[in-house]
């Protein structure tokens, strides 16, 4: 039947019915919640207790495990022999486990279990039963031996928390105190150090780059990766990683709400007096005091950068990525 062959008082009714389904076929899936992000350890609830790096001896070896928190009481370990990333373990010779756990509701201790092994975790230590061998690994709290570096004669200092703030239009976290994402410094430079220190939000729900993503951006336009990266491969695009470029030597990334540093030597791409690039610019990275790239060549800008390449200095620009990270201590020599 076609719609002209329908009598005057059904044509009304059928046209609600047909605008009514294409209408609602047309709405957009609600977007869906962010994760929740923690900024204090207090907010972060008994997740974050059992997090953490944990270490001890086995027949008179160093054994080490790092626990992250995956959200809603699920976790993983990965195990280490030698000693933890960066005091022990030889990233070149030894190979990585890991085994998944979980949380029970209204428990304090997560449990962890695979063929040959069973261990319980209640954030001050890790007891492991593999056969008839137990062995107790305890809570370790990391701090990076860089972290509260004061600045030296004749450094510019953009951010002290003590009144020096050289990024225009900056936001500051008056609890901690701290900037907030989303700044660019005043200054600009062409090659330098830098010193700056970066606090991660606790995410256990994210994944990927959703998980307490920033990045410092050197002249605006080369990008050294923040992410929550702890106890993940540290590949280019986690902490430490430059972009599509190289990956971090080795993942220093400790736990988030964890105060860590970055420790950049940075040498300007150069170019002749018609702007041609004749060397690309090379960094070197310590990453809570472990270097993990060295005299890295950077054969252009980061995709995400805001500044183009070319000869003229540049900021010091520390991303907005949609996570509340925070940024203190940053100060810069020139060479």
């Amino acid at each position: 039947m076609s719609f002209t062959s329908l009598p005057f008082s059904m044509r009304p009714l059928l046209i609600v019915l047909l605008l009514g389904s294409l209408l609602h076929a047309q709405q957009p899936a609600a977007p869906k919640p962010k994760p929740p992000a923690y900024l204090s350890a207090e907010e972060a609830g008994e997740d974050f207790i059992i997090q953490g790096e944990y270490s001890g001896m086995l027949d008179g070896q160093k054994i080490a495990a790092q626990v992250w928190a995956k959200g809603k009481g699920e976790f993983e370990a990965l195990g280490f022999t030698g000693g933890l990333p960066g005091a022990g373990w030889d990233e070149n010779r030894t190979s990585l486990s890991r085994v998944q756990g979980r949380r029970e509701a209204g428990a304090k201790v997560a449990t962890f279990h695979n063929e040959t092994a069973h261990a319980t975790v209640d954030g001050s230590t890790m007891q492991i039963e593999a056969n008839d061998v137990k062995v107790t690994l305890k809570k370790e709290t990391r701090t990076s031996p860089t972290l509260g570096a004061r600045p030296p004669e004749g450094a510019v200092v953009l951010f002290d928390g003590q009144g020096v703030n050289r990024f225009p239009k900056s936001q500051i976290d008056e609890k901690l105190p701290a900037l907030k994402e989303g700044i660019t410094s005043e200054d600009t430079f062409h090659d330098c150090s830098l010193h700056v220190e970066f606090m991660l939000p606790f995410m256990p729900e994210a994944r990927g780059q959703g998980r307490g993503n920033s990045g410092l951006y050197l002249q605006g336009r080369y990008e050294v990766q923040m992410l929550d990266s702890f106890a993940l491969d540290g590949k280019d695009n986690e902490c430490g990683g430059l972009y599509k470029i190289a990956s971090p030597r080795i993942n220093m990334c400790l736990p988030p709400l964890t105060w860590q540093t970055y420790d950049v030597d940075f040498t300007a791409a150069k170019y002749d007096e018609t702007g041609q690039k004749l060397v690309n610019a090379k960094i070197t990275v310590k990453h809570n005091g472990v270097l993990i790239h060295e005299n890295q060549e950077l054969p252009g800008p980061t995709t995400s950068a805001p500044n183009k390449e070319n000869a003229l200095p540049g900021p010091v620009y520390l991303q907005n990525h949609g996570n509340p990270v925070r940024y203190r201590n940053i100060w810069v020599v020139r060479k």
